[in-house]
């Protein structure tokens, strides 16, 4: 996080010089302080961010992959006269453990068209999809099992 405020210092500056350098290492140092002191951050979660920062961009990419194939169906769903869409609630468990990759695979869910994660309780997740279909093998997707393999990799983060 440090890294990242350093290089948006130059980058708002437009330059680098000695002084913009000195000037952002301390301006950086001082906000990453105030963050750590009073935001609940800490360089633990720097580093564990670190360490699943591959299968971040990993699930990234799949995310987009996944958000572009819900689209085309969605799309086929919508524009097709003869099909007949059945809603669906589903409820489903996962095992992850760390409670920010539990919220974000509600916040996959929800971003990927035909699907809103209606409740987040525990471990215990209540989707609505657009039709039966998106439902299907929802609790076994890619999202969850490279969360679980983030989770495995990583460790636990609360």
């Amino acid at each position: 996080m440090l890294f990242i405020f350093f290089l948006l210092w130059v980058i708002f500056n437009g330059r680098l010089t000695l002084e913009i350098a000195v000037f952002g290492i301390v301006i950086s140092v001082l906000i990453y302080w105030f963050i750590c002191k009073f935001m609940d951050w800490s360089i633990q979660k720097d580093l564990w961010i670190l360490k699943i920062s591959g299968l971040l961009i990993q699930y990234a990419f799949i995310l987009m992959i996944e958000i572009f194939k819900a689209n085309i169906a969605t799309i086929k769903m919508i524009f097709t006269e003869k099909y007949e869409r059945e809603p669906v609630l589903v409820s489903f468990e996962t095992s992850l453990k760390s409670k920010a990759l539990r919220v974000l695979l509600a916040n996959s869910i929800t971003i990927t068209p035909g699907t809103i994660t209606v409740s987040l309780e525990g471990n215990r997740y209540l989707v609505h999809c657009l039709d039966k279909d998106f439902g299907e093998g929802i609790e076994d997707s890619a999202f969850v099992k490279l969360l679980e393999k983030m989770e495995k990799a990583g460790g636990e983060y609360e």
